[in-house]
């Protein structure tokens, strides 16, 4: 039997170096091999020591299979779960996993007869009944590898009372924008057929279309999202705004970076926040924020100054 398991041991070292191999549950095979191996060397230890027939104990396993079901239930489902994930796909050493039930978020490191290890990001260890992966739902992300980009999803809230129509010294500054001087002059000359055809009243506001600063912002983002470097054009890349909440307007960016790298994602999404903050003043909008102690200090600095004005007026 220890010959046995250390010839396994061998195949299983070698299987695994294969790249062809890594997709499937090796460890939880050989364990069921190793298990078998098991049971049916006790049984000719147990056959000799009593002077009976190997065969004859195999008779009358017939009558404990349902006790021998109950003992090894989590090795057959075990095994069961693990050709599953094999034969589909779904699951193999190295994936990123994701299983909020049993706190595991990491990389695959081992998949055996009964446990699934998973590394964490913070360097844990989290075992998962591999059984519970086909039971259960869970996330894994090499479809985001394999593709070659991650999504930024975000959005930022613009303070609702900022928004207004465009006039002329602004569409005059902001036409100095390379990435926004093509979006201005077309739409300049759709406005202008708009009007000339519907000889409207453009002394009132609400006659007509306008340009306003916030879709004028919106433009501004898809084209600087087409022309950073580190966005994927391939895959889809829009700039949209949601429904207002009384949080303010979200204006949320939905793109995909040209890398999976965690560190150099995340670096690319803080650089394009970062610059979407920076210009917000350009267009004269205002992100939205909660009031913070720094905000009701100035409030009541201001509230006491102007009082004090009013005291010197009336003393005057």
């Amino acid at each position: 039997m220890l010959s046995l398991y250390a010839l396994l041991d061998a195949l299983l070292d070698i299987f695994q170096q294969q790249p062809a191999m890594r997709t499937f549950p090796l460890r939880g095979i050989f364990q069921s091999l190793k298990l078998i191996a098991s049971i049916f060397i006790g049984l000719l230890i147990i056959s000799t020591l009593i002077g009976k027939s190997p065969l004859l104990l195999l008779s009358g396993l017939g009558a404990m299979t349902a006790v021998l079901m109950l003992v090894f239930k989590d090795p057959i489902l075990g095994l069961v779960a693990g050709i599953q994930l094999s034969a589909n796909d779904m699951l193999s050493v190295g994936d990123w996993l994701e299983m909020s039930k049993y706190g595991a978020d990491g990389a695959v490191i081992d998949i055996g007869l009964t446990t699934v290890k998973v590394q964490n990001w913070d360097n844990t260890i989290t075992t998962v009944p591999t059984y519970a992966l086909i039971s259960d739902s869970f996330k894994n992300w090499r479809g985001m590898s394999e593709s070659g980009g991650r999504r930024i999803k975000r959005s930022l809230l613009i303070d609702s009372s900022s928004v207004r129509f465009l006039n002329e010294d602004d569409l005059h500054r902001l036409q100095r924008a390379s990435l926004l001087a093509p979006y201005l002059d077309a739409k300049a000359q759709e406005l202008s057929r708009y009007k000339s055809e519907r000889q409207l009243d453009l002394s009132s506001p609400v006659n007509g279309r306008r340009l306003t600063n916030l879709g004028t912002f919106r433009a501004y983002l898809d084209a600087f999202l087409k022309d950073h470097p580190r966005i994927h054009q391939q895959m889809t890349l829009m700039v949209r705004q949601l429904e207002p909440t009384p949080n303010g307007i979200p204006m949320e960016i939905y793109a995909f970076t040209n890398t999976t790298r965690w560190v150099e994602y995340e670096g690319i999404q803080g650089d394009i926040f970062d610059h979407v903050f920076a210009v917000l003043p350009e267009f004269d909008l205002r992100a939205h924020q909660a009031p913070t102690g720094y905000d009701m200090r100035s409030l009541g600095r201001t509230a006491a100054a102007d009082a004090g004005q009013d005291n010197i007026r009336r003393a005057g």
